[in-house]
């Protein structure tokens, strides 16, 4: 039987990921920046719920991988209300947190191979991203190729712990 904890951290999943695509594709500012509002709570909440529930596991890296990405979820979104061009520097030190978090998460063999995988590939782009902002470029959040082909990639890897949500659901 699924946890209500298990189906509320899917949800913010599931909200995340999508409204943080649909957020990136469109280009009318204030809908972005409402998607993306939306998209950083449910993934605020999402990552805070998995955080208490890896924690009380034992599965404290992962947990506190997630502390990490909710942290840096917290950060983004503070830049959110600025538009992307006055949102660089919370954008950079919200993609510097998501990298240390996916690593934090992928790096402890608890997840399925696959999912390490895009979770690791996916925190090196995001810390190629901040990186490039640190040392001083205007690196927008829809830029391409980065950070745009990494948001694909995260929200694979939020399927994949979703999925993992799931399978431990059926047990």
């Amino acid at each position: 039987m699924r946890q209500p904890i298990d189906i509320i951290a899917m949800a913010g999943l599931v909200l995340g990921g999508a409204l943080g695509l649909a957020g990136a594709a469109v280009a009318e500012p204030h809908l972005q920046a409402f998607l993306w509002a939306i998209d950083s709570a449910g993934l605020v909440m999402a990552a805070a719920l998995l955080a208490l529930k890896y924690f009380r596991a034992g599965n404290d890296v992962v947990a506190g991988g997630f502390l990490v990405f909710g942290l840096g979820e917290g950060v983004l979104v503070s830049g959110t209300a600025a538009g992307p061009a006055g949102s660089v520097p919370s954008f950079g030190a919200g993609t510097a947190l998501w990298a240390t978090a996916l690593l934090l998460v992928s790096v402890p063999r608890f997840f399925a191979l696959p999912i390490r995988i895009l979770g690791t590939v996916t925190a090196i782009l995001f810390i190629v991203t901040s990186a490039r902002i640190f040392w001083g470029e205007t690196l927008l959040p829809t830029a391409t190729p980065l950070p745009g082909f990494a948001y694909p990639l995260l929200v694979l890897t939020f399927i994949g712990w979703i999925w993992t949500l799931w399978r431990e659901g059926s047990r």
